[in-house]
Parts: structure tokens; C-alpha cells; sequence
């Protein structure tokens, strides 16, 4: 999987449940939220003041390590 800034929460975490992991390594612990269900990365990191390239980074890195 390829994660962008405007990838879904939801979707990343349906397409691999470990991702959640990686969500909370990084601060962002609204991955049971009913929003994360249909917000965007980027949209939750406005929201929660975080750093949406690093979250991203880290996201794509931890999907290249399964493969």
C-alpha cells in the first residue's frame, strides 16, 4: 500500500490493523474514532496539529518493511 496525505484512516488500517500501531507511535490515538473512518490523513493531522509528512513517512516505511 501506498499511503498519501489523502489517504483514509480507515483505509489504511482495514487494508493492515497493525498500521493503527504506527498511528499511535506518532500521536494519533483517534484511530477508533467514527471520523477516522472517512477522514483523510491530512484533514486528522490539521485537527490534531501534527506533522503530516512524518505520519505519511512513517507509514510508507512500516508498508515497505511487510514486503
Amino acid at each position: 500500500m501506498n499511503v498519501t496525505k489523502d489517504s483514509i484512516i480507515g483505509d489504511v488500517i482495514d487494508f493492515d490493523q497493525n498500521a493503527a500501531k504506527i498511528f499511535h507511535m506518532n500521536g494519533m490515538f483517534c484511530t477508533g474514532c467514527p471520523h477516522a473512518r472517512s477522514e483523510s490523513i491530512a484533514d486528522a493531522c490539521v485537527a490534531h496539529g501534527m506533522d503530516c509528512d512524518a505520519l505519511v513517512k512513517a507509514l510508507n516505511e512500516y508498508f515497505e518493511s511487510k514486503k
